[in-house]
């Protein structure tokens, strides 16, 4: 590609989509992505991120979320920027891409199809991918294992209720190894990030089980000025 000073840049937004679903070897949860399928050249017929080009009449975030519902149905309420993307050689023409990564619920991940187009991969055993998104998912999953550890986001993979165990189920998935549960529980008990309800489990062999909720007065991670209102952020 030859540049010169008059050669337009574009900017595109791309959006690491991170779920939990059960691991088809061992069924415990585990950390799963949609990829899409490229239909057009370069690289046509590879998997690639979800994304597009940012719009005009577009700010950068309202663009990670209509591309998102354009390609994999999904409407997350955790989307937040990860970081820019813009090596001069990483395209076929001058494109910066914006990226962002949505942590989402089953019910969220339920609306992803999973056909020819779109498909479910395990995020640490992914296909080759097109442009530079083998680096841009290394660098989300790093990103996701070290701001798991003094941040709520965990709990945007949950839904409105959710058991100890099931948080706890999000951590190990994510930090790729087992913690004590009664180690675990103190730490939650320590902590405001979540609330017991009166509310249990019901059904199923077990005894039931207490279900908490996310604090809404608390955002899933805190930005400083740039951190959208709890009634926004968690809701």
């Amino acid at each position: 590609m030859t540049l010169t000073p008059d050669t337009p840049i574009r900017v595109a937004v791309s959006t690491v989509i991170v779920a939990l679903r059960p691991h088809p070897d061992t069924g415990v949860p585990a950390l799963w992505m949609p990829l899409v399928r490229r239909v057009t050249e370069p690289h046509e017929g590879s998997w690639a991120l979800p994304g597009g080009w940012v719009r005009p009449e577009e700010g950068l975030e309202d663009s990670a979320a209509a591309r998102l519902r354009e390609t994999t149905n999904v409407q997350p309420r955790y989307l937040e920027q990860l970081y820019a993307f813009g090596d001069v050689d990483r395209s076929s023409s001058r494109v910066v891409s914006i990226v962002y990564w949505a942590l989402v619920h089953p019910d969220e991940a339920n609306v992803v199809p999973d056909d020819w187009n779109v498909r479910w991969f395990l995020a640490d055993e992914h296909p080759p991918l097109a442009f530079d998104h083998d680096r841009i998912v290394e660098y989300a999953l790093w990103r996701l294992r070290n701001k798991v550890s003094y941040s709520r986001i965990a709990q945007a993979f949950l839904g409105d209720r959710f058991t100890l165990a099931e948080l706890r189920g999000v951590y190990e998935a994510v930090l790729g190894r087992t913690l004590d549960p009664a180690n675990f529980r103190r730490q939650v008990a320590q902590s405001d990030a979540v609330l017991a309800t009166d509310e249990t489990t019901s059904g199923g062999r077990h005894r039931p089980a207490r279900l908490y909720r996310s604090n809404p007065d608390l955002a899933y991670a805190d930005n400083g000025p740039l951190t959208p209102t709890p009634s926004t952020t968690n809701r």
